[in-house]
């Protein structure tokens, strides 16, 4: 048997990032035993549908790394399809037309609530199984078709994730399958389609656990085979609410704007909610060999920015210096100027060791490169009281930098280290005016590493300016 999975979002929005981890899961199983991964696009809602969202959605997963196999189905297209099934189930007895109105389903719902019942659709078009007669259709109404669900008995999903899950006749009703309008319903439309591109695993969140159990009503209608079905938690936000807005970011737009790495999101994600013994970082090709669904948890998992960022900056620190240089280049831009010069990316190739150790974000690299390519042209609180306090010894530096002929770090740093001896001052004492100088702030990489990167005409000029200053 070929592993067959599918993701399949439907385009009124963003790429969540609670969809961007089932398409995950969907694509690490797929991979693991060698199966296809597709992919579906639910578009039968048009009032909702944007190709906005549908371009995001594609947009996220091509950021994600997660690639298709074969092209993309979309449901609108299938409509006849489904009608077709919908029509075979009523001629096999298994379905039936409904002529109940919208406002007969409307005053159906209000006397339930004022009982204080569950709604359930009174099955008044519903064959009887001991040949009563129904009534007779009113003229002018154009019927829905439900499905005739057990009137006794249990219906049994089989999860991989939740274990068995029983539904009893109280859960399912005469599920609605085409509309009045002739528009096929979510449940009947999701069954067919899995049905035809051949899917063998439905991995996708547990809030579609009830629809699962409707769904194995029009299998088994059909003497179809029924999927593995495997619903798995949503993630929570850090308090352990459902994630939303309020938590922060909730889209993998607004993850790559924020400079997370797709590598890193793909572990990340991989992580919540799934686990292969204590590994926390692992690569793709790790990810693929350990996924299957038992190590999948059946409890919620909760948005860990921290864990987030730590696992960013391993990802940060692996990726060639160029091409970091690459991407925060358009972060580094002042106004008029649409690209940094051929020199000015040279130098922030050479910056980037120096700064991306500490950075967690590319933005966060961005700002920690930046002095490097704009003087500073004001100090901050703690590098004027730096300047006021120590700046004075500014001259006798400078001097003996001009000395220095092999400009890099080692030679830079002994000089000073001879500088103090000769003088009978600390290092501390000549590095903080240094790095104010050099940073405009107290933060920043090593001075004598940061001097070497600046060049030597570039350090000095900027020592002196702040002995003027």
């Amino acid at each position: 048997m070929t592993v067959i999975t599918r993701f399949a979002p439907s385009p009124t929005g963003m790429l969540h990032i609670g969809g961007a981890r089932t398409a995950l899961f969907n694509y690490l199983f797929a991979r693991h035993h060698g199966g296809r991964f597709k992919l579906r696009i639910e578009d039968t809602d048009t009032a909702r549908n944007s190709d906005e969202a549908y371009q995001a959605i594609l947009k996220g997963l091509n950021w994600l790394g997660l690639s298709y196999d074969g092209d993309v189905v979309y449901q609108r297209e299938r409509e006849e399809r489904h009608k077709e099934v919908a029509a075979m189930l009523v001629q096999q007895g298994k379905a039936y037309h409904c002529y109940t109105t919208a406002e007969e389903l409307a005053e159906q719902r209000a006397a339930a609530e004022a009982k204080g019942e569950a709604f359930r659709y009174d099955r008044k078009w519903r064959p009887q199984s001991d040949g009563t007669a129904l009534p007779t259709p009113p003229a002018g109404v154009n019927p829905s078709i439900r499905i005739m669900a057990p009137l006794e008995g249990e219906v049994v999903v089989r999860d991989a994730v939740q274990g068995d899950v029983c539904f009893g006749p109280d859960a399912l009703d005469d599920l609605v399958i085409l509309r009045s309008d002739g528009t096929p319903t979510y449940n009947l439309a999701v069954v067919v389609d899995d049905h035809d591109m051949g899917v063998t695993h439905v991995i996708r969140g547990d809030d579609h656990l009830n629809n699962a159990g409707r769904q194995m009503v029009i299998y088994e209608a059909m003497g179809w085979d029924v999927p593995v079905f495997a619903h798995i938690p949503l993630i929570h936000g850090p308090d352990g609410a459902k994630l939303s807005k309020r938590h922060g970011a909730t889209s993998t737009t607004e993850y790559a704007h924020m400079g997370y790495l797709p590598e890193a999101m793909r572990n990340y994600l991989a992580r919540l909610g799934w686990s292969h013994g204590d590994d926390e970082i692992f690569d793709d090709a790790q990810a693929i060999a350990w996924f299957t669904l038992e190590h999948v948890g059946q409890s919620p998992s909760r948005l860990d920015f921290a864990k987030l960022n730590h696992i960013n900056a391993h990802y940060l620190r692996l990726r060639p210096d160029a091409e970091l240089a690459e991407m925060i280049a358009p972060m580094l831009l002042t106004a008029g100027n649409a690209r940094l010069m051929e020199a000015e990316v040279a130098l922030l190739v050479r910056a980037i060791p120096s700064v991306k150790t500490k950075a967690q974000t590319l933005p966060e690299l961005a700002e920690a490169a930046r002095f490097y390519l704009y003087a500073p042209t004001a100090y901050d609180e703690k590098a004027s009281a730096a300047l006021e306090k120590n700046g004075g010894n500014l001259p006798v530096i400078l001097t003996a930098l001009h000395a220095v002929t092999d400009w890099n770090a080692d030679a830079i740093k002994a000089s000073l280290t001879e500088l103090a001896t000769a003088t009978g001052k600390k290092l501390g004492e000549l590095m903080p005016p240094m790095r104010a100088a050099l940073v405009g702030s107290m933060s920043g990489p090593d001075v004598p590493l940061a001097m070497e990167v600046l060049g030597k005409e570039a350090s000095i000029t900027r020592l002196e300016a702040a002995g003027k200053a």
